[in-house]
This record gives C-alpha cells, sequence and structure tokens, in this order.
C-alpha cells in the first residue's frame, strides 16, 4: 500500500528592531516586540488556527486514517505562549487525536549543526524537553534548519538517539535514485532517512494558485492520480512543506483549504493512505544508502547552505556569532543564553543574502540587515566578556569555573551533612561527673544492707552471753 507522509514547518524568528551603533552598550533588548506580535497573530489568524482546525476535522472525518507530522521551532512556540496561545490550544487538541507527530529541531531554528556540535545538541535537547511538556510526546525523528544534512550532521543526530532524519530529496545526493523510497546513511546504517519529493511537495506548497503553470488549477483528484502514477513500488511520498501555504502562501480563496479536504476521499479511492513518519520508518526497509560530504538543504536550485552562508556578509556574521560560543556555554546567566537562542536563527543570515530577491525580509538592503545584526551582536559580545573578559582564554576560564563547581558541591554537600545531623534526635546530655557519681552510688547501697544482715546476728550472740 502506498502512503502520504505530509509533514508541515511552523517557525517565526524574533525580529530585530532598528538597532545602530550608537545604542551599543546602553540598549540590551534588541527585538521588534510589536512587529513580531502583529506577524504571528496575522500568520495565526489566515493559516495556523484554520489549518489546525481543517487537519482536526480530517482526522475526525477520516476515523483516524488522516495523519500528518509537525516541526514547530522553539522561537515559534516562546512566540505562540505569549502572542498566540490559542494556536498551542490547537496543536494540543491535536496531539490528543494520536494522529499527529511532533519532531525534532534545534531550539533556536539555528545553523549549528555546521560549526558548533556541543550547542547543538543541548539545543534538540531543550526543543525536545519543551515539545514533550506542552504535547505528551518525545520526538523521535529528527527534522534539523532547513532541512540541512551532511555526514557529520547524521553522525551528531544518530549519537543522540534518533531512529530517523528527513532532508531533501536533492538531485545531486540522489542522482537518479527516486525519493520515494526509505534510504540510510552510509556512515550511520542504523539512521533511517525520509526524503522530500520536491515536485509533489513545490505543487502544493508554491505553484498551487499560480495562473501561469501549466496544470493550473491543482485539484485534488488530479493530484492523487499522479501519486497513484507513480511505480507501484514507490511505498512513499513524502510532503515537506511549510505550514503557512495553508493560507498564508496559498491563501483561502484559492481553494487550498478545500483542496486539502477533498485529498483523503480521494486517496481512500486509489488505495492510498496516510502515516506519519515514524510509522513510514517502522515498516518499510531502506533500499539503499545515502551519502553526503556536503551539507544539503531544501531551499534554492542548488540545494544547499548559500542562501544563508553564501556570501562574505553572511560568513562574517556566521564567524563572530560563533567564535564566542564557548564562552556563551559557561554562562548561567538566562536572559544572556535567551538572547544567544534567538541570534542564532537562520533568518537573520538569511536576511543578509544577495542572491535571490528576499520576499520575507523586513530590511530594506541586505546591508542593512547585516549593519544591524552586527551592531546588536556587538552587544551582546560586551555582555558575554563583561562576564567572561577577553583577557582570560578560554581553557583558563573553563579550570576556573570547574574550582569554582567544585568549591560549590563542596560547600552543599557539608551544608547537607549539617542539615542530616540538626534533624537526627540527640540524646539529653548528662554532665560527665554526674553520670560517674550516679554509678558510684548504685553499688554502693549494696555492701550497706549485706553488713547489716550480718550484724544482726553478732548482736544476738552479745545479748545471749549477758544473760
Amino acid at each position: 500500500m502506498k502512503n502520504i507522509c505530509f509533514y508541515f514547518q511552523i517557525h517565526q524568528p524574533h525580529r530585530l528592531k532598528r538597532y545602530r551603533f550608537f545604542n551599543i552598550g546602553t540598549d540590551h533588548y534588541y527585538y521588534d516586540d510589536f512587529a513580531n506580535e502583529d506577524f504571528i497573530q496575522r500568520v495565526a489568524e489566515v493559516s495556523f488556527i484554520p489549518a489546525n482546525r481543517l487537519m482536526l476535522d480530517m482526522i475526525n472525518e477520516h476515523k483516524g486514517k488522516f495523519k500528518v507530522a509537525f516541526s514547530i521551532s522553539g522561537v515559534a512556540l516562546d512566540q505562540m505562549e505569549i502572542y498566540a496561545p490559542e494556536v498551542l490550544d490547537g496543536f494540543k487538541e491535536l496531539a490528543d487525536t494520536g494522529c499527529v507527530e511532533f519532531l525534532s529541531e534545534t531550539q533556536g531554528h539555528s545553523l549549528a549543526s555546521l560549526i558548533d556540535p556541543e550547542g547543538f545538541k543541548k539545543q534538540v535537547k531543550v526543543h525536545d524537553d519543551k515539545i514533550e511538556m506542552l504535547f505528551g510526546q518525545r520526538p523521535k525523528v529528527f527534522r534539523n534548519t532547513e532541512l540541512i544534512y551532511s555526514d557529520d550532521i547524521a553522525g551528531l543526530v544518530h549519537e543522540m538517539g534518533f531512529n530517523g532524519i528527513i532532508t531533501e530529496g536533492a538531485k545531486r545526493t540522489l542522482g537518479w535514485k527516486s525519493p520515494n523510497y526509505i534510504y540510510q546513511s552510509a556512515l550511520y546504517p542504523q539512521l533511517k532517512m525520509l526524503l522530500r519529493n520536491g515536485k509533489f511537495s513545490d505543487d502544493i506548497a508554491t505553484r498551487f494558485s499560480n495562473y501561469d503553470w501549466s496544470e493550473y488549477p491543482l485539484t485534488a483528484d488530479k493530484f492523487i492520480n499522479w501519486i497513484a502514477a507513480t511505480p507501484k513500488e514507490e511505498q512513499v511520498i513524502n510532503l515537506f512543506m511549510n505550514y503557512e501555504a495553508l493560507g498564508n502562501f496559498q491563501k483561502k480563496s484559492s481553494g487550498i483549504f478545500d483542496f486539502m479536504r477533498a485529498l483523503p476521499r480521494f486517496a481512500a479511492e486509489k488505495n492510498i493512505g496516510f502515516a506519519t513518519p515514524s510509522e513510514i520508518l517502522s515498516t518499510l526497509k531502506p533500499v539503499d544508502t545515502i551519502s553526503s560530504m556536503h551539507p544539503i538543504s531544501w531551499v534554492g536550485e542548488e540545494k544547499d547552505v548559500s542562501p544563508w552562508l553564501g556570501n562574505s556578509l553572511q560568513q562574517e556574521a556566521f564567524k563572530k556569532l560563533y567564535e564566542i560560543s564557548e564562552r556563551v556555554s559557561l554562562s548561567e546567566a538566562r536572559r544572556l543564553i535567551q538572547d544567544w537562542i534567538y541570534l542564532q536563527s537562520s533568518d537573520h543570515f538569511y536576511y543578509m543574502g544577495t542572491k535571490n530577491p528576499l520576499p520575507f525580509s523586513p530590511y530594506a538592503s541586505p546591508f542593512e540587515a547585516f549593519n544591524t545584526y552586527m551592531n546588536v551582536l556587538s552587544d551582546f559580545k560586551e555582555r558575554v566578556y563583561s562576564e567572561f573578559p577577553s583577557s582570560i582564554e578560554t581553557e583558563e576560564l573553563n579550570s576556573l569555573l570547574q574550582t569554582i563547581h567544585n568549591q560549590a558541591d563542596e560547600i552543599e554537600r557539608l551544608e547537607k551533612s549539617i542539615k542530616d545531623l540538626e534533624g537526627k534526635p540527640q540524646k539529653k546530655a548528662v554532665p560527665a561527673g554526674v553520670k560517674t557519681a550516679a554509678k558510684a552510688t548504685t553499688p554502693a547501697k549494696a555492701p550497706a544492707k549485706k553488713e547489716a544482715k550480718a550484724a544482726a546476728p553478732k548482736a544476738k550472740t552479745t545479748k545471749a552471753k549477758t544473760k
């Protein structure tokens, strides 16, 4: 039986406010709260809320046969909690159906997997803890930022215990192979791979309302017929796209919601089902291995990381950010760590791109994006260096902090011992002299009685002699 695997990405960055050179050192708050609130509420109204309602209706109408997966970045979750809690309520309701899977990714929607392995692992754990807290699921399948994948990243994901990863079915990696199979990592065979079918995914996500497209209009029965026409042995069609394709990129007036609602009915007629990534990975076996020495992604013609690191502006900002990663990792300042996560979002580097027009950029030009980001980063670095001075080498800092932590642990241990001793019942203290006297008095009484008894017969004898 052929299955469709739907996965939707949900992400919104914390957009930076207009931050000038003169703000450095005096203003430590970097975000445009008005723009962030306005954008997330607007997208929630036209896309997230109606799309969640649609998914729930489809699951209930088809009695659990329709299934879907989501990957929600940590920074998006933070904004939903503040500005659009009703969206989170919708996802919680979907989680309760048992037909929805939540995937793992980095907390900050970052590019840390390319440069900071330890920071990458920390972000994944923080994200997964939050997903489990909100939706009661511990993610089993990993989805990296922008579907970025390489053999090195596969190693990190395998070390963290994931049994699967999803990425782009890039032609430069696949060659003649089809993305409609399960694959496995060439270096880490235990790690299974789901590959995005770019053609079918983009038919919905980008071409659906394009009047110039030769296949316009796209109807549900036509789309299902295309999937049914794929070779019988190709058992999975992975449709990975941004959740905003439903209602925001493709407006409600285009008929996108009606199209989605009709898919399960026409799929059932062709004996095509729906399954989550974990279900696919547990039921199908890999047919071959995939190796990628250089990172691939799901963006652009080249399907590489050039949209974020393709020019000197992006590379300079990326380098300057991560050169302080070790120092930030030593900090326990909550505000500093939060800013560190938000500043790593891939969007900040994407806005500096000069390769293609950037429809989602809040800046007038890539150079404005670069200047704003570097001003913010300069202030952030001053805060980091005020806690961990640049005059002290990182290794020396590690040694000093380890000594401090050891001393703190010893103090905690001693304080615990004191509390334990205070909690135990104490015997009543008696002066040593009193104890000795008591002991001396007790045995002294016995001889006195014996002496009295011994004295009595002697007295009788004396009286008898007198008489």
